[in-house]
């Protein structure tokens, strides 16, 4: 691999930033390569179904066109997230107005398990889901961010457009909740 490769590989997301900003269309290349899963994780976890590919390609469209509004407080997966979450609230308002049903399916909760534990896994999957489906949707929210992503309650909050201690109480009672659904 050559030097300038590698180079994008290393960089932080500000400093891919500001190269797109400077003419380098590889650096925004590499920025959806960096993010785009999780991104699609996200919409996911929101309940998207069908529009998961429009959403995610629509968050970078919108990210690259308001890329100056950008100022780095938060980390560029935060500010992505903080554009899918609002246009996956955006497709809702337009389903409803439309009226189609909007709602989580046992589908959009996404787990992943070795072949060896594929017996036990399906039950302990379907439980999952289904404690996970009965927690609010701020919950649902804030436990992906934080279970899925690994994000801090700072990420979260400024995702979901709460603060740093509504989601720690949202985390705290979306695994209370789970842990009392998980232990009947």
């Amino acid at each position: 691999m050559t030097g300038s490769a590698s180079e994008g590989h290393d960089l932080t997301d500000l400093d891919l930033v500001a190269r797109w900003k400077g003419g380098d269309q590889r650096a925004a290349t590499r920025l959806v390569e960096r993010h785009a899963e999780a991104v699609t994780r996200f919409v996911r976890s929101l309940g998207a179904r069908q529009e998961i590919e429009d959403v995610v390609q629509e968050t970078f469209v919108r990210a690259f066109g308001s890329i100056d509004g950008f100022r780095g407080e938060s980390s560029l997966r935060t500010w992505l997230f903080t554009i899918a979450r609002r246009l996956v609230l955006d497709h809702r308002r337009s389903d409803r107005r439309r009226g189609e049903q909007v709602g989580v399916h046992d589908a959009d909760v996404r787990t992943e398990f070795d072949a060896l534990d594929a017996v036990l896994a399906d039950e302990t999957e379907q439980r999952m889901r289904a404690a996970v489906d009965r927690l609010t949707p701020t919950q649902r929210e804030v436990f992906v961010l934080r279970v899925g992503e690994g994000m801090s309650y700072k990420e979260i909050a400024d995702s979901v457009g709460t603060t740093e201690g509504a989601a720690r109480v949202h985390y705290h009672n979306a695994m209370r909740a789970i842990k009392e659904l998980l232990d009947d």
